[in-house]
């Protein structure tokens, strides 16, 4: 059985990715420093779950030992302090250091997770520059074969995305401010994210290759707050704050444990995160999902998602007049 060294494997992507790695016959290594805290992981029997320090380059030399195909998932959206570091850790050592350690053991494939908007140079935050130096670190790596993607922000129905607007809808509350409304993305279903990555894994065709992967849809922030708030079946008056309101708030946010909402998320949301009519997703194989039609699937609703869909539209037009 081929062997699969899965980093971030414990994550919300990763666990996706596992699930389905696992049910194509791979047997999938994952590590992490918090075994006992993933036993559920322990349950399957053609999956490992390794005590080890990816950051430590014995242990991740040793790791990916007899593995074919590296994947890292490895990442995050904020850092506990505001200097960089954080991000640099994970986001351009890591990456240094996967690369030594697949040259040392003459791993066939890596695959990379990136971001829609990284960009060393011209990006506007933290996250995406470090994303960029990343990618850059990763691309340019000698005899080690790569394949980057580039998505949106990824939901499904145990994300961190839109399960955060949903348990602070949930407060009661008549109206929601809701910092950088109008920002615009393209939210991606992690499965059609797992599948984009599984249709690559060991195909030279894809070997030097950088994938954009987005949904079908482009929504405003705004609008797909509302849609939630449609499947909770609460009412909110949602209030878009302007770029300095929300700079503020972010400010404010930074001192909140856990971060929910940064000066550097801030700065991530001035750009557009969508592919902008280049979705590499077809080139894939892969047909895109929308979130209504996703998301609806897990809400008792009298409605259809089209229906719904129909409504936060017209609500989010109404908004904006």
């Amino acid at each position: 059985m081929c062997k699969i060294c899965l980093l971030g494997g414990t994550g919300f992507v990763g666990r996706h990715l596992a699930n389905n790695l696992r049910q194509a016959g791979w047997k999938v290594v994952i590590p992490t420093q918090q075994r006992e805290r993933h036993r559920d992981l322990l349950l399957h029997s053609n999956q490992e779950l390794v005590s080890a320090n990816i950051h430590d380059q014995a242990q991740l030399n040793n790791l990916i030992t007899d593995c074919e195909i590296v994947i890292n998932t490895v990442g995050i959206l904020n850092e506990s302090g505001n200097d960089g570091s954080g991000f640099q850790k994970v986001h351009v050592d890591l990456p240094k250091k996967i690369i030594t350690a697949c040259q040392t053991n003459n791993v066939k494939h890596l695959l990379h997770m990136s971001a829609i908007n990284a960009d060393v140079a011209q990006a506007p935050s933290n996250y995406l520059r470090t994303k960029g130096t990343g990618e850059d670190i990763i691309r340019t790596a000698e005899g080690v074969n790569v394949t980057i993607f580039r998505p949106s922000v990824i939901f499904g129905k145990d994300d961190s995305f839109l399960n955060k607007f949903m348990a602070l809808l949930r407060v009661p509350s008549p109206i929601f401010m809701l910092p950088s409304a109008k920002v615009k993305l393209s939210p991606i279903w992690v499965e059609d994210v797992v599948a984009a990555m599984l249709e690559t894994i060991g195909k030279s065709e894809h070997y030097g290759k950088s994938y954009n992967l987005c949904g079908p849809t482009v929504y405003t922030l705004q609008e797909l707050v509302a849609y939630t708030a449609e499947l909770l079946q609460v009412k909110r008056f949602i209030i878009p704050l302007g770029d300095s309101a929300s700079y503020k708030v972010a400010q404010i946010m930074e001192f909140i444990p856990g971060k929910p909402y940064s000066v550097d998320n801030y700065n991530s949301t001035t750009l557009e995160n969508s592919c902008k009519n280049n979705n590499d997703l077809n080139q894939l194989g892969v047909t895109p999902h929308s979130v209504e039609e996703i998301m609806s699937k897990y809400f008792n609703t009298t409605k259809t998602h089209r229906e719904l869909y129909s409504d936060f539209r017209n609500r989010a037009r109404k908004s904006e007049a």
